[in-house]
């Protein structure tokens, strides 16, 4: 049992496993922007280079169920120090690959070492802190588990203009032997002794099919036009014939992978619905606008990672707010809060024109940072109000399981319908140029110096506005879910102040 740790003590082991989690969510999106580097360095072309990030999302998709289990079987300290190191190892090797077999192949191992120490940091810190100072332990783990994110593209982009690809891998090295050693040094003393449990090897067999091939097929599906592909819709039937068989078997064996019996727990299944919901929408709304600065609006992967990197603000200072209004208000109004915030920026966010400056989008994103704020951690709280101690691992494990997975969904989801909005709205944009409009006539004049370059340029700024408008679309839409959401926030049981189980 771990008991609550006081002054310096607390302060370092926030620190290490703050920047424990900090270096793995980062690791989600310091790679995005490398792409085109590393594919020319190693030889393939950009589409092959993106398996960079799929398979470490396959890896860490893996193993993240599996962190309740690990916990059982070694002990959690052993499991946090263990794949602290192993991540450490893996990134120095993923830096040093001179092929690009071997770096996909660092990249799944590291995705997969990966996989506890989410749910681990976040069960490690809230047991360090004393019960009245909960709320503080959990704001603090959401501030840094949303920034990072959000950061990855600022210094990904960053590192690969200013040195070269493998230093987005090396920078884990000094925080990942940082986190490992103040960890081991702090809670060796209060490791929990593992017990010798069999290894449901089937269900790990029926996991590692069922979500290895549904995160390829939201990776690829774009590329090979989703279910018109044989090759798609041959994944599609193996993946769920094993998720099924997953829960089937799942549900008989004494010492599963993963306990769905825990969703018995009213909260806990909500929670995990709300969570993966809305998640989806905020990292598609987080990947889509980046890649509209990039393609349509000029900006540097540098640029437009500064303009969205301004969310990542409020949730950088207003941890010790955010904690002080979870112990004086209901958590299901602070989470309310935060669905409206992030449904009225979606809502403002969709009025944009091609001609929006640096500064207003970087103020959109200023205000989504509002709801980022209230989001996580009230929800977590909710999600986790009263539940067992001994469960922690395992339910905070299928808790962010399904909520990384979710995000790739939203992720696949957004740029699907972002591609085939600007294809509806381009051929609508496109029949209006027509003879008989004075709108087109007065266009072709204008361009009339340009000769034969001015039907390119027209087709150019059609398929530009047809981006714009596929982009408010997106926006547009994903405010008015926001808002719904709200709603849901009062599905969970009522209570005046909901603390994370001891």
């Amino acid at each position: 049992m771990i008991k609550p740790l006081e002054k310096l003590t607390l302060l370092l082991a926030t620190f290490g496993l703050s920047a424990c989690v900090f270096m793995q969510v980062l690791d989600y999106s310091i790679a995005n922007v490398a792409i085109p580097y590393i594919a020319g360095d190693l030889g393939v072309s950009n589409n092959d280079g993106t398996w960079v990030i799929t398979l470490f999302a396959v890896g860490n998709a893996i193993a993240l169920p599996l962190t309740g289990f690990l916990t059982k079987r070694f002990g959690p300290i052993r499991v946090m120090v263990t794949s602290t190191i192993l991540f450490t190892i893996m990134s120095l090797i993923c830096g040093m690959s001179w092929s690009f077999p071997m770096l996909i192949a660092a990249r799944f191992l590291q995705g997969f070492v990966a996989g506890p120490l989410i749910p681990l940091s976040q069960s490690l810190l809230l047991m360090s802190y004393p019960k009245e100072k909960k709320n503080l332990a959990l704001a603090l783990w959401t501030m840094v588990a949303l920034v990072g994110p959000i950061s990855g593209p600022i210094l990904g982009g960053y590192l690969t203009e200013s040195y070269s690809w493998p230093w987005i891998f090396y920078v884990n090295l000094p925080v990942g032997l940082f986190s490992s050693l103040i960890v081991w040094k702090i809670f060796k003393t209060s490791e929990i002794k593992g017990t010798k449990t069999k290894v449901d090897w089937q269900g790990l067999c029926f996991l590692a099919v069922g979500v290895t091939l549904l995160q390829i097929i939201l990776d690829r599906g774009e590329e090979l036009d989703w279910f018109r592909s044989k090759t798609i819709i041959a994944m599609a039937i193996i993946s769920v014939i094993a998720i099924i068989c997953l829960i089937i078997w799942e549900k008989t064996e004494k010492n599963p992978i993963i306990e769905f019996s825990l969703f018995k727990n009213r909260n806990f299944l909500f929670g995990t619905i709300l969570v993966s919901l809305s998640y989806m929408l905020l990292f598609g709304i987080i990947v889509i606008t980046p890649l509209w600065l990039q393609t349509q609006m000029g900006y540097t992967a540098l640029a437009s990672g500064l303009a969205v990197s301004t969310m990542g603000l409020l949730p950088l200072v207003a941890a010790p707010l955010v904690a002080k209004l979870m112990d004086r208000m209901s958590l299901r109004y602070l989470l309310a809060f935060s669905f409206l915030a992030f449904g009225l920026t979606s809502l403002y966010f969709s009025t944009f024109t091609p001609q929006v400056s640096f500064q207003k989008i970087a103020t959109s994103r200023f205000y989504f940072g509002i709801g980022i704020c209230t989001w996580l951690a009230p929800l977590t709280g909710l999600a986790f109000a009263q539940f067992p101690h001994d469960k922690l691992a395992s339910g905070q494990g299928i808790f962010h399981f399904f909520r990384i997975l979710c995000g790739g969904i939203g992720t696949s989801i957004f740029t699907t319908v972002w591609n085939r909005r600007e294809a509806f709205h381009q051929t609508r944009l496109g029949s209006a140029l027509t003879a008989f409009s004075e709108n087109s006539e007065e266009a072709i004049a204008k361009l009339a110096p340009f000769g034969e370059k001015s039907k390119e340029m027209i087709n150019q700024e059609v398929v530009h506005q047809a981006y714009m408008l596929s982009t408010n679309d997106i926006f547009w839409a994903s405010g008015w879910i926001f808002i719904a959401f709200m709603l849901l926030t009062f599905v969970f049981k009522k209570r005046s102040k909901i603390l994370v189980a001891t």
